[in-house]
């Protein structure tokens, strides 16, 4: 008699998903060889580099803007070097909301699964993430930048009340933006060693954890109960509406000597922007419309974000 497993009856519209537990040895194995200290990995102690950017000027909120052309080079990178902390600080932010998901995930699983020790993998690698991002800030001397009250709060609420399915889309729309952009600096040789070298083990690490959320979400979307899949796709549209508002914080052009609500209605105007954001999305949104997440309202939810065209 033939048993039927897992990987023989679940199928979306990708096709058949990969069973559970071998996409997880197979993470745990990556992780086994690709993982990295950034305290021992990155020269903290080297002084940053003169003229050098702390982030592509292409990615700066208000490149190509009328304010940056009336803006010194000086000035530009020094809002780079200010946008790149707040970005750190957005991830925190992110990063600790994505651990809380994870560890309500595996709360009633099997602890000795693989899919649950990877879990728990990615959480020792966000809690580096975090540790890493933070001293970045702080070695740069920039302020912290955290999200406004009423997103920590609007966060809050998310993390207590998302589905499962939900959960993992957040983490997708948190890791992938960031990822693409990522992926553009840690190669680019205008912009601070440090930076690239933060950028460079990001990369590499979060790698995994994009391929654990998609292999999730796919099978989260195929199992879950119709109510819950309705209501992912409202709140993750909603999540897209908060984080393209939060991604980059006003804060940030007052500190660095522009009129804040001049440089906000610039960037809002930004064609580039738009067009940045939109490419940072795009394999995202292919994947979230191939399996069904971008439908209804959290489809017209997702447009009003500005990620998707």
């Amino acid at each position: 008699m033939t048993t039927v497993t897992e990987v023989d009856v679940l199928r979306d519209a990708l096709g058949l998903l990969k069973d559970r537990e071998q996409v997880a040895e197979r993470l745990l194995d990556s992780s086994a060889k690709h993982s990295f200290d950034p305290d021992k990995e990155l020269d903290w102690d080297a002084p940053f580099e003169e003229g050098k950017w702390f982030w592509p000027p292409e990615l700066v909120s208000l490149y190509d803007t009328p304010l940056w052309k009336r803006m010194g080079e000086e000035q530009r990178v020094l809002l780079s070097h200010h946008e790149a902390a707040a970005l750190a600080s957005l991830g925190i932010w992110f990063e600790i909301i994505l651990m809380q998901l994870l560890v309500r995930h595996i709360y009633d699983k099997a602890a000795t699964s693989a899919h649950v020790r990877y879990a728990l993998t990615e959480i020792e690698d966000e809690c580096r993430h975090s540790k890493m991002f933070a001293r970045l800030i702080s070695h740069g001397g920039t302020p912290y930048y955290p999200v406004s009250r009423t997103h920590l709060n609007l966060g809050r609420v998310f993390k207590t009340i998302s589905t499962t399915p939900g959960s993992f889309t957040a983490t997708l729309l948190g890791e992938e933006i960031l990822d693409w952009m990522q992926r553009l600096t840690f190669p680019d040789e205008r912009v601070q060693s440090l930076v690239r070298g933060v950028t460079r083990i990001h990369v590499v690490e979060e790698a995994r954890h994009v391929r654990y959320a998609r292999e999730e979400l796919r099978r989260q979307m195929v199992t879950a109960p119709r109510w819950s899949q309705e209501f992912t796709r409202v709140t993750s549209g909603e999540f897209a509406r908060i984080f393209s508002v939060a991604f980059v914080n006003p804060e940030v052009y007052t500190n660095v000597g522009l009129d804040q609500r001049e440089a906000v209605a610039q960037v809002r105007a930004s064609g580039h922007r738009r067009e940045v954001m939109q490419t940072g999305a795009k394999r995202l949104t292919d994947f979230l419309d191939d399996i069904g997440v971008l439908r209804g309202v959290g489809r017209r939810l997702w447009k009003a974000s500005g990620l998707l065209a």
